[in-house]
């Protein structure tokens, strides 16, 4: 009996917590017990490595053939070799030429030290205003092609505009084979690659500008968040190795970083990446440490983009912060509540108010706190946009007559057809959404994780996080650009990416069978013919119908003739004064800024309130105002000489009241009252007009210097009467 007791009391001691040795030994002993994974046969590994090459190759092709189509393409629009170098800088028109302006600038400088200097406290731009023009404009890009054009030895090869935008359509290549790579992660096929290049191309007009406005913020800083949604793609796949999944966090840091530093805007578009990313961990559809490691990434280039961004304020106060902070705060909340359990479905359920209220509450904290220069007449804009407010100022009403900021034309969704692009996306993006909704309900139900690996006979496309996570940001993308049409080149390379990705996909096709209880024929080899059969037929018919209109684009030789514009930036040139200040149309003063360096009272920018209300100012010679009160408004911004565009003041708008001269009558209550049918009359002529005839009192402040058929240029007078 004694033996017995003491035979249990050695055996329970035995289960006491082991020791660190023991618990060392037990791994190594689990490791050895631990079969190994039969090694590959070489076959398989020459095809996977062959399967691999010739993706890559596909994908670098089309990156560099796209770059060159682009290169040719503007080289034929303007005849650009053959032309001097102002008729090269006058295609750059409105903001465009104020970004490729600091380029020249920088090349100029004595020195790289001097030239950032120079541009970080600039007076030399707008009359009566110093701005640090590397934060407002974000002029990092400039910076970067001015280093690489004069490190590199290029000065004695090629011309700096070519080098310029040699860098721009270089970008756009990467652009391209960012979609190609993202769309065969997703497809498991480089043929959807080739797909989604061919739709970006055909649909050029819809997914880039960069045919209208090459220097564009979003032309340099959009191919980096291709990168980075490439590699985000790649770092949410469930089956990826450790060494992969590295990789692709490094690129996805680099790439939000280099974002964030070229695009003023971009926070916005990684505030919509991080609600997406959100409902994904909601949802439990993916590991929350991977999705919290993206947090940190965009917490990390907040701040670093915050330092080198000479304090930039509008980072801190941005929803993006605010919306991480809160998320992180959320999470801490959790931690001691086991999944699947009741309380955990309940806080899954207050946790959308919980992130909701946190993320409103610290941005006000934030924008108490923090000293910033908010854009408001952003939020004003979009009060008028959705019919919140009504207002008569005039800056409110230009941006809502702007094509880009209207609701899309029926084109827009003609164009998409045609291409059998929207037809194709309509059947993905609902097959996604429905086959997540399916998932999310069986995932709440069972409390379950979702499954490591996925078979093809599954058909549960919804079990893949980094499908889902495409599906909720394409949905959120869409969603604006049905508002504002110019967002549609943010939302359609993904509309592109996601169709080819989902028509290469057996597991889509799998996915509709299993649906459709699919038993006269196998589902998964009829999965496996369709997702070969399908986007070859598409490829065919796109190749058949649009790669003579490619080709017919490229032999067609246009030309860019603008004299007038000429002649005046030749006059000014060589007749004005060099301190000179002239006023205008912004769009016409960016021109003038870059092709002869002389400054000016107005820039074409929207992120600045006192440029706004300049422009604004400068507008009222298009209005019914005395030729006193324009001379007060000239001189208060000291200009010396005033241009007058005949196309805006004879304009002929097609949308009625979105003139510019029909904008400034309402703003100045020029027009006919709505209530009760008043007339409101100025009592004098619209000065554009009147400035033309040379009579009292127009002749005493202004004097026709220069005119052709386009301009009109007076020197503004110095005057000691005012009287008429």
């Amino acid at each position: 009996m004694a033996e017995k007791e003491g035979l249990t009391i050695e055996l329970r001691q035995r289960k006491k917590p082991e020791s660190s040795e023991n618990k060392e030994s037990a791994k190594e002993e689990k490791i050895n017990n631990t079969a190994i994974p039969e090694r590959v046969p070489k076959h398989i590994l020459f095809q996977r490595f062959a399967k691999i090459f010739i993706g890559c190759l596909a994908a670098v092709t089309s990156g560099m053939m796209y770059a060159l189509y682009l290169s040719a393409y503007h080289e034929r629009k303007f005849w650009f070799s053959n032309r001097q170098e102002l008729e090269r800088e006058i295609t750059f028109q409105g903001d465009s030429a104020i970004y490729y302006s600091y380029y020249k600038d920088m090349l100029k400088a004595p020195s790289f030290e001097r030239g950032v200097y120079e541009l970080t406290h600039n007076n030399k731009t707008v009359s009566l205003k110093t701005i640090n023009a590397v934060q407002q404009m974000s002029l990092y890009p400039e910076l970067i092609a001015s280093v690489l054009y004069q490190a590199t030895g290029s000065n004695e090869i090629i011309e700096p505009v070519y080098f310029y935008i040699g860098i721009v359509f270089g970008l756009q290549g990467i652009y391209v084979t960012a979609l190609f790579v993202t769309s065969w992660l997703m497809s498991g096929t480089w043929l959807a690659g080739m797909l989604t290049v061919a739709w970006f191309i055909i649909n050029r007009v819809d997914t880039t500008r960069i045919e209208y406005s090459i220097p564009l913020r979003e032309n340099w800083a959009l191919p980096y968040f291709a990168c980075q949604v490439a590699a985000l793609t790649g770092y949410l796949k469930s089956n990826l190795n450790s060494y992969g999944e590295r990789f692709c966090y490094l690129l996805m840091s680099a790439s939000t970083y280099t974002f964030m530093m070229m695009w003023e805007y971009s926070h916005y578009l990684l505030f919509l990446q991080a609600i997406s990313l959100f409902l994904l961990d909601s949802f439990s559809l993916e590991q929350s440490e991977k999705v919290h490691e993206v947090y940190k990434i965009y917490i990390f280039s907040l701040f670093l983009g915050y330092l080198l961004q000479f304090e930039n304020s509008a980072l801190l106060v941005s929803p993006l912060l605010s919306f991480v902070i809160a998320l992180m705060l959320a999470k801490c909340l959790q931690l001691n509540v086991k999944k699947g359990t009741f309380v955990a479905k309940i806080m899954k359920v207050i946790n959308f108010y919980l992130v909701c209220t946190l993320t409103v509450t610290l941005n006000i904290i934030m924008k108490m706190f923090v000293p910033h220069k908010e854009n408001g007449h952003m939020l004003k804009f979009l009060e008028v946009k959705f019919g919140l407010n009504m207002t008569k100022n005039f800056t409110m009403n230009w941006l809502l007559c702007q094509e880009s900021l209207q609701a899309p034309s029926q084109e827009f969704f003609l164009r998409l057809t045609q291409s059998s692009l929207l037809p194709f996306y309509i059947l993905v993006l609902i097959t996604c959404f429905l086959s997540m909704i399916q998932v999310i309900f069986r995932r709440i139900n069972s409390g379950k994780s979702l499954k490591e690996t996925i078979t093809l006979e599954d058909g549960q496309i919804g079990e893949r996080p980094e499908i889902i996570y495409h599906v909720i940001h394409t949905i959120l993308l869409g969603s604006l650009a049905m508002i504002i049409e110019g967002l549609k080149y943010l939302w359609t390379p993904y509309v592109c990416m996601l169709a080819a990705f989902g028509v290469c996909s057996p597991e889509l096709w799998m996915t509709l069978f299993k649906w459709l209880r699919l038993r006269t024929v196998h589902p998964v080899l009829l999965a496996l013919i369709l997702s070969m059969a399908v986007p070859t037929i598409i490829g065919l018919s796109l190749w058949k119908e649009f790669f003579p209109r490619l080709m017919t684009e490229l032999m067609e030789l246009q030309e860019f003739y603008d004299p007038d514009t000429v002649e005046l930036m030749t006059w000014i040139k060589r007749q004005a004064p060099v301190a000179a200040v002239f006023a205008g149309s912004p769009q016409l003063m960016g021109v003038i800024r870059l092709c002869t360096g002389w400054m000016v009272t107005s820039l074409p920018l929207y992120n600045d309130d006192d440029l706004l209300k300049r422009n604004e100012n400068i507008y009222q010679i298009y209005s019914k105002r005395s030729a006193e009160d324009i001379y007060k408004i000239l001189t208060s911004y000291k200009a010396n000489y005033l241009i007058v565009e005949d196309a805006i003041c004879n304009e002929v708008g097609t949308v009625r009241g979105c003139r510019v001269k029909d904008l400034l009558d309402i703003a100045n209550g020029h027009v006919v009252c709505e209530e009760g049918d008043k007339i409101t009359y100025s009592k004098h002529g619209r000065f554009c007009h009147e400035v033309k005839i040379n009579y009292s009192p127009y002749v005493n402040y202004f004097t026709r210097v220069y005119w052709n058929r386009s301009y009109f240029v007076y020197k503004i007078n110095t005057v000691i009467s005012f009287q008429s």
